[in-house]
């Protein structure tokens, strides 16, 4: 239920206004508990009505609160469970490290885990003159349906306008401030937050995305149709890491990553093992790259970061 208090109430309504569909014309308000009751959001003090015009105005914005931001980049896979949140977390640290601000839109609406994987699940957000401000993490900025939540175990039972809405929101009502590089972290597949993404950052350039291995050809097929650069392909859980003697077993096949980049004629960035270390590290809210700076994963992610950067700055 999205029912938390956000910034101890401190958010005026119409920071908090989610347009919806034309034919609902509702506005969410985040202070007040909410339901979803037969496709329609229900209140618990009212449902307000607004113009069908502020849906569209959400929608086709302009740059706004992206204004300063370098680059956007897409974090896609094709299913679930390939450790794509891992690698956004991953990428965002390494490029943190490697001196840039860096932002990340986290839209895997039913699924957020990002704020987890940065031990920051227990913040809130907050509001200032320019929108919502992002909870921070150093020099890197994280916006997430998570810090919504008034129980993480709560689910998002919502229908596409609903996602579109707030999606439409993340994007145009985030003070982002100036960022190097800003990471969207998708849910898995080819639906309509990826779609919502595209539409609300039409007026600012996707400079493309970067592909995790999991049913790889139909998010080519995907970018291709929408017209998204691809920046490369990732061959994540490449091996596995033995954590008493670090050596590398490839226990699933390896280098179809790599074949797969050749055939569709996309780069190459790199490969990612299974590394015991790396899924303790996002499981408990700890920075791997700052721990363990001496393994193969960390040069592994370092490696992929830098040939990504080198992309965007060329």
């Amino acid at each position: 239920m999205l029912g938390r208090s956000v910034g101890a109430g401190l958010f005026p309504t119409r920071m908090l206004e989610v347009p919806v569909q034309a034919a609902h014309r509702e506005v969410i308000t985040a202070d007040l508990q909410w339901w979803i009751v037969h496709g329609a959001v229900a209140t618990n003090r009212h449902v307000a009505h607004i113009d069908p015009t502020r849906a569209r105005e959400c929608l086709f914005c302009d740059r706004g609160n992206l204004e300063k931001v370098g680059h956007v980049v897409l974090v896609l896979s094709g299913k679930g469970g390939v450790g794509k949140s891992t690698i956004t977390t991953e990428l965002a640290l390494a490029l943190l490290h490697a001196g840039k601000k860096v932002g990340v839109l986290d839209v895997d609406l039913c699924g957020p885990s990002i704020p987890r994987m940065l031990g920051v699940s227990n913040r809130e957000v907050h509001q200032c003159d320019a929108g919502w401000v992002p909870v921070c993490v150093g020099r890197l900025s994280l916006m997430s349906i998570a810090f919504l939540l008034d129980d993480p175990d709560d689910a998002i039972v919502w229908r596409g306008p609903k996602k579109t809405a707030l999606i439409g929101q993340f994007v145009s009502d985030v003070a982002w401030g100036e960022l190097d590089v800003l990471l969207v972290d998708t849910p898995p597949g080819t639906s309509d937050e990826h779609l919502a993404v595209l539409e609300n950052l039409k007026k600012h350039r996707v400079d493309g995305a970067a592909v995790s291995t999991g049913d790889v050809r139909r998010e080519i097929t995907f970018c291709k149709k929408t017209g998204v650069k691809i920046l490369g392909i990732v061959e994540n859980m490449s091996g596995f890491v033995c954590p008493h003697c670090t050596e590398c077993t490839s226990i699933f096949s390896k280098g179809g990553g790599e074949e797969l980049a050749k055939l569709t004629g996309s780069k190459f960035l790199g490969s990612v093992p299974l590394d015991p270390l790396l899924s303790a590290s996002v499981e408990e809210g700890r920075d791997f790259l700052q721990a363990f700076p001496e393994s193969a994963t960390y040069s592994s992610i370092r490696d992929i970061a830098d040939t990504l950067l080198t992309s965007l700055e060329h």
